[in-house]
């Protein structure tokens, strides 16, 4: 099973603009860290969990990660946002693992995350740790 990361979708105002981040470029998004992951070749197959408003909203595929010249890395990814069940995740820093297994399922097509529950009420629900 693969190992997943999850990150805030800073600067965002909206999901649709996370979504638009997506829709033009090249075949790969590239995203900076500083560091390495330690456990980096475990996520072979996994994704970067996109994370809006406390929730998880969506992931893209980890194409593989690549060292730039300056010491710091690349992670590359498809360019292409999956929309996710939505899932209450605190914000963070960077970016964290996420196991397979507390990963949320993908999305149906034609399944509206907005219609299962709205952002903001998921994070909601979390703080009264409902969710």
């Amino acid at each position: 099973m693969p190992l997943h990361m999850t990150k805030i979708a800073y600067g965002a105002a909206s999901r649709e603009e996370v979504r638009s981040w997506f829709e033009t470029g090249p075949e790969e998004m590239r995203l900076t860290t500083r560091y390495l992951p330690k456990r980096h070749e475990e996520m072979q197959g996994g994704s970067l969990f996109w994370i809006y408003e406390h929730t998880l909203i969506g992931r893209s595929p980890i194409i593989g990660f690549e060292q730039k010249d300056d010491g710091r890395w690349w992670i590359k990814l498809e360019r292409k946002l999956v929309p996710v069940h939505p899932l209450p995740k605190r914000a963070h820093q960077g970016w964290r693992y996420l196991a397979n297994d507390k990963a949320p399922r993908d999305l149906e097509a034609g399944e509206d995350p907005d219609a299962l529950m709205p952002a903001t009420m998921v994070k909601d629900l979390a703080k009264l740790g409902l969710v």
